[in-house]
């Protein structure tokens, strides 16, 4: 079991296969962290604890003649607020009577041997695991806030899981106006946070910063997770890198506005605290009310930052994503986007689809521009009833002519957009999100619909559902194409507003829920404009997102490398697109976007209709390559070779089978030279003493040859074809363990 009580020392100890976390509580009743990293084989940590006098450090009422216990530098599990702790606070309380200070002690616990739900929320799921639940009861009596700290303990992945209920045990009405899901102080070592920074079209980029005596804060207020900062940082030690030192993770399993916050204090220690933003956040509490905070997945490793990335795929792959995806192949797609965007009829979609059909693609998507009065961006979103003028006999006629060929149709969707230029504004301006009397921010010409009134959701239901029963659709595409603004919800009383952007989120999962309940074949690929809901909240529903709207192959090296930090190659939507490439102009080879399009769920945006014979072959052995590899690929391991931040050579990055009978090597140059140097790789994750033969050639090397000396891509220089050399080539190396 991975939770265990030690009565006499009053210490919980959680352990997994190769980490411990452990918690004490004190004599006055503060729930201290002792300790989070390796095993340290049953010893107390709390021998670190020291207690010196702080100046201007106070101290509890009960330790008033202590001047070294304070709340201020101890550290905790959770913070109260308001009663001497001067760091970043795990929440905030306005009681009746407008004071908010909060004190919290421990009252109980209770030890449970698996995972409860979180109602409401996504979170990660039991299933087949050994899972044990650690809940501890804070209370403060003044206020009658009850605080829950849950710890799940996922003990063979290396993995914990952290949230927090608050209920009002009181008589008196209360409002959260900061409610995190957890909070941690490392009293000792120096740290830097690494964290996934973007923009549209240039999501996750890996940063890593120094922590210095101040706060740093990764967060979002655009009513989703965002191209901007994801909801996913990792404090590692200063001198870590990909294959040693000490490495923790902080993932939060959700989807709208998120702060994470890290503090380094004024005695070298460092505290993070995640959760929902608080700005403009406030959740009224009456009596025996409770609130869900979301989860935090946490792991540590003290192998470095892809030991800690491989925990987190492996969590996400087996326990997050729902869990048929764990053994159904998804299949290889085509995206009309980029080929017509809106300017398309039935023939040209189903004449796309035949052309797909010939190359052994397996599903045709019908993206934006196929209901309502949509023949741009400017209208129509909210009317999700087929247009027959443009589509005659609606859906049915093209998803029974792709069925014909022996492929899947899948559909787009906007639900929670509407435009004003749109019958269902037109029918209900009061389920928009905007302030009485002040003309709403627009982006797209689009607004957001409420998502937290429960009609909203009942209209959205009944019209997808209906579109969805009327065709043979086994896919829909999920976008999100704005931030939010303006978030005043005409269903809550005033006092209730700062309730709204967390409103819609749960809005958002409830129709997720319902309509995969309804329709359990469907599959949702998640999309906000790409990559800016790309979190593991969405991926509880979907078991993958579009990962940029930059499509450009070059660019995605960037984009999938820092995404993969967090999330596994099985969640990422990634694509061949047409050259010269429609965000950036840049040409690269066919071969070129095919190696980065395998590193993710594999398909093509772009015309098929318009491709030469040669190029036709190409994607034929493209989508044959993809089948052969498929679940290395899915379910390998994944080791990152090189940075392409910082290296302008070549990105090379590798999937390693677990059992290390296989890999696959990938890379691709990206400044091409002149007379270049070779580049020699070493490859990851092999077995040290068998030979692997690569595949095309009679060579066999061993797993400690290719590791510690490396495989030396020769075939950069004579057999690399002149016009694809000079339009970014790349390669794809197989290795075989011989029997």
């Amino acid at each position: 079991m991975g939770v265990r009580f030690n009565q006499d020392a009053n210490t919980f100890i959680l352990e997994t296969v190769n980490t411990e976390y452990q918690i004490s509580v004190n004599e006055i009743g503060i729930v201290q962290h002792l300790y989070y990293g390796r095993k340290t084989f049953g010893q107390d940590m709390r021998f670190q604890n020291t207690f010196p006098d702080r100046g201007f450090s106070g101290n509890p009422y009960e330790r008033k003649s202590d001047r070294g216990m304070s709340l201020d530098v101890l550290p905790q599990e959770f913070s109260g607020c308001g009663v001497g702790d001067y760091r970043v606070s795990s929440m905030s309380v306005k009681a009746a009577d407008g004071s908010r200070s909060c004190d919290l002690r421990y009252v109980s616990h209770v030890i449970a041997e698996e995972k409860t739900a979180i109602p409401g929320l996504p979170s990660v799921r039991q299933n087949d695991c050994m899972a044990a639940e650690l809940r501890i009861e804070l209370a403060d009596e003044i206020t009658g806030l009850q605080v829950s700290l849950i710890y799940d303990v996922f003990e063979e992945k290396d993995i914990i899981t952290r949230r927090a209920v608050y209920k009002n045990i009181g008589n008196e009405t209360l409002v959260l106006e900061k409610a995190a899901s957890m909070s941690i102080d490392f009293p000792y070592g120096e740290f830097d946070l690494v964290h996934f920074h973007g923009r549209h079209c240039m999501e996750r980029q890996m940063e890593r910063i120094s922590l210095t005596h101040d706060i740093h804060t990764i967060a979002s207020r655009r009513g989703m997770s965002s191209h901007h900062e994801n909801p996913f940082v990792i404090l590692s030690e200063k001198d870590a890198t990909e294959h040693q030192g000490d490495c923790y993770g902080f993932m939060f399993v959700y989807s709208g506005n998120h702060k994470i916050e890290a503090e380094m204090d004024q005695a070298g220690s460092t505290r993070v605290v995640v959760g929902i933003h608080d700005e403009n956040f406030s959740w009224q509490l009456t009596k025996q009310d409770e609130f869900y905070s979301p989860e935090v997945i946490l792991s540590y490793s003290s192998q470095g930052l892809n030991a800690l990335s491989q925990n987190y795929h492996k969590i996400i792959r087996d326990n997050v994503c729902p869990p048929k995806y764990q053994t159904i192949r998804r299949p290889v797609l085509i995206n009309n986007w980029e080929a017509t965007y809106f300017r398309f009829d039935t023939q040209k979609i189903l004449d796309i689809a035949s052309a797909a059909s010939e190359l052994g693609v397996e599903m045709m998507v019908l993206d934006d521009g196929w209901f309502g009065k949509r023949d741009d961006d400017n209208s129509g979103l909210g009317d999700w009833v087929v247009n027959e003028k443009k589509l005659p006999g609606g859906l049915k006629v093209i998803a029974d002519g792709v069925n014909a060929l022996g492929m899947k149709f899948g559909l787009w969707f906007e639900p929670e957009m509407i435009n004003e230029d749109s019958d269902l504004y037109r029918a209900h301006p009061e389920w928009v999100l905007a302030d009485p009397g002040r003309k709403p921010m627009m982006s797209r010409k689009q607004m957001l619909l409420d998502m937290g009134n429960p009609a909203v959701i009942d209209y959205l239901f009944d019209c997808i559902s209906k579109v969805l029963s009327d065709a043979n659709i086994e896919y829909v595409k999920w976008d999100f194409n704005r931030s939010m603004a303006n978030a005043y919800s005409n269903i809550l009383p005033a006092e209730r507003q700062g309730e709204t952007a967390h409103r819609f989120m749960l809005g958002t999962y409830s129709l997720l829920e319902r309509l995969l309940k309804a329709f359990p074949d469907l599959m949702i690929e998640g999309c906000a404009g790409g990559g800016g809901r790309f979190d593991a909240g969405m991926l509880y529903y979907c078991p993958q997102i579009w990962c940029s709207d930059d499509s450009d192959a070059i660019e995605r090296l960037k984009i999938q490398h820092g995404t993969s930090y967090g999330y596994p190659i099985s969640s990422m939507g990634s694509h061949v697109s047409a050259v010269p490439n429609h965000q950036t102009g840049r040409v690269a080879s066919l071969h070129t976007r095919g190696v980065v399009a395998m590193s993710g769920t594999f398909g093509y945006e772009l015309d098929l209709t318009k491709l030469t014979e040669d190029e036709k072959d190409k994607i034929r052995q493209q989508i044959k390559d993809f089948h052969e590899y498929y679940w290395l690929i899915q379910k390998g391991s994944y080791y990152r070779l090189t940075n392409p931040q910082k290296d302008d050579y070549y990105t090379a990055w590798e999937f390693a089978a677990e059992d290390k009978s296989e890999a696959l090597l990938n890379v691709v140059v990206t400044h091409v030279q002149a007379n270049p140097q070779f580049p020699c790789i070493r490859l990851q994750g092999l077995e040290e003493t068998a030979l692997y033969q690569v595949a095309g050639t009679d060579i066999k090397l061993t797993g400690a040859a290719l590791m510690y000396g490396g495989y030396v891509i020769k075939e950069i220089i004579g057999e690399c074809d002149p016009i694809e050399r000079g339009n970014y080539p790349a390669f794809q190396i197989y290795f075989k363990k011989s029997e």
